[in-house]
């Protein structure tokens, strides 16, 4: 990157977030320690990691890899250094010994393959969320980052943000009592309704159609349906609003509660047909209960799209009409009525026995009832840089990632769960965390593992 882009960089967006926590990140670095990277993925969110990792000077981009040649443009004209590949495969193969970590930004289907072929070979790994596609790949992947020691990340940034490190402060405080009920939600809508298209369309230049496949079974390529943005609704491909947003959103509540593997899910919205996943989800979890709640089980809701929320519920945060009232007319009012709207557009609401939290996705989390809180500080929780941490820590450093594998792996098993509920919608079922099974439904455990195709099986089991 030139001297200008990246000082345009840590001017604004991701690194502009935490600018006093970078510094703290060049400061602990030791100039003569190098960190070898290489990116598999380099468009869209590949490109903000990208660009989020090597803001540090200590981190050197050895290599590039994306099944798309037409997304890479853009990173090797910022690192022209860097040596390209189609096949990420081939760049582990021939840069191995030139490697210190990797960072995974692909369709979901691949974070597991990628990632356990970079773990395997002794690399530190940055995955983008969900961590894999399956609960199996999720729980294998975790296995592995601790067997050999290495410095992982998942691509939720926002853990590393102070509004969320205010709302995990605040249940643990106990300043809202002991947690009865939670809800928590998305309005995006990545899912869809019917068979793809019946016809084959010319593939892209310099696009590798079968590489994008990997474990996936064959299919023609369609155009705009799966590359470059639409995979997220297929079954084989993506997680669905659930398993993408699933994993921001539950998140501070599943680290704010201590939360573990959970006893039960229930879908009551729609299933997916045979090529996408639904939307407007309803799934119902149940939690052990924990130091942070009330009773011996604690229920966590999940609604996507379209899936009405509890009136009650709402109720209890809803914005405040005086304080509307107040605000007057003009643009600027109703800017601020229309700001504390879109608050209601993807969040939490943690219920306890003193007092609710919501904690908006994302921004400032936010205690009620307002008059038992109005002289009410938020803690004093810092924040810092989701990716020079984990850079930093791959070098040796003093920070350390706070969303690694031991801690990612789990979160995203549980969300993971909610993909296997809504296929079979109106039915409890019990899970057996440690067996990786369901105790009530047996055709569930189909769905706790992948099928692949040959030659793109798993490295490791």
């Amino acid at each position: 990157m030139s001297l200008l882009s990246r000082r345009q960089f840590l001017a604004s967006g991701s690194a502009a977030l935490a600018a006093p926590f970078f510094a703290r990140s060049l400061q602990a670095a030791a100039p003569s320690r190098v960190l070898r990277h290489a990116a598999v993925g380099a468009g869209g969110m590949g490109w903000n990691d990208l660009q989020a990792i090597m803001s540090n000077p200590f981190v050197k981009l050895v290599a590039i890899a994306d099944v798309d040649l037409a997304r890479i443009r853009q990173a090797k004209e910022a690192y022209p250094e860097a040596r390209v590949y189609q096949d990420w495969r081939r760049m582990l193969e021939v840069e191995g010994n030139a490697l210190d970590s990797v960072n995974v930004a692909t369709p979901d289907h691949m974070h597991a393959p990628i990632s356990l072929a970079a773990m395997q070979l002794g690399k530190h790994v940055y995955c983008q969320k969900p961590l894999a596609h399956s609960i199996h790949e999720t729980r294998v992947m975790a296995r592995v980052a601790a067997e050999r020691r290495l410095v992982t990340q998942m691509g939720i940034q926002i853990h590393s943000q102070k509004g969320y490190r205010q709302a995990v402060a605040i249940v643990r405080s106990g300043a809202i009592g002991k947690v009865r009920e939670v809800h928590a939600w998305s309005s995006k809508k990545w899912g869809a309704v019917g068979a793809p298209p019946d016809r084959r369309d010319p593939l892209p230049r310099d696009f590798n159609w079968d590489l994008w496949l990997g474990g996936g079974a064959e299919r023609p390529f369609v155009a705009d349906h799966y590359h470059p943005r639409h995979w997220r609704r297929r079954l084989d491909f993506g997680t669905g609003t659930f398993g993408d947003m699933g994993c921001h959103i539950f998140d501070p509540v599943f680290e704010a509660l201590a939360l573990t593997a959970p006893v039960s899910v229930r879908s009551e919205g729609p299933a997916p047909d045979a090529w996408n996943w639904s939307t407007d989800a309803v799934i119902r979890y149940v939690f052990p209960g924990t130091a942070y709640t009330e009773g011996p089980t604690v229920p966590v809701t999940w609604y996507d799209g379209a899936a009405p929320k509890p009136r009650e519920i709402l109720d209890l945060v809803a914005p405040d009409p005086a304080a509307e009232a107040a605000a007057g007319s003009g643009a600027a009012a109703e800017a601020r009525r229309k700001a504390a709207r879109q608050l209601m557009g993807e969040g939490s609401i943690i219920v306890g026995t003193a007092g609710v939290l919501h904690v908006p996705h994302p921004s400032v989390p936010r205690l009620f009832p307002r008059e038992k809180f109005a002289d009410w500080k938020l803690p004093d929780a810092a924040g810092s840089h989701h990716w020079s941490d984990w850079a930093e820590a791959c070098t040796g450093g003093t920070a350390k990632p706070l969303a690694p594998f031991d801690y990612s792996g789990p979160l995203t098993e549980a969300v993971l769960l909610g993909s296997v509920a809504v296929r079979f919608p109106q039915k409890t079922l019990r899970w057996n965390s440690a067996a990786l099974r369901f105790e009530n439904e047996p055709a569930a455990d189909a769905f706790v593992r992948r099928t692949y195709r040959a030659g793109w099986e798993l490295p490791v089991v």
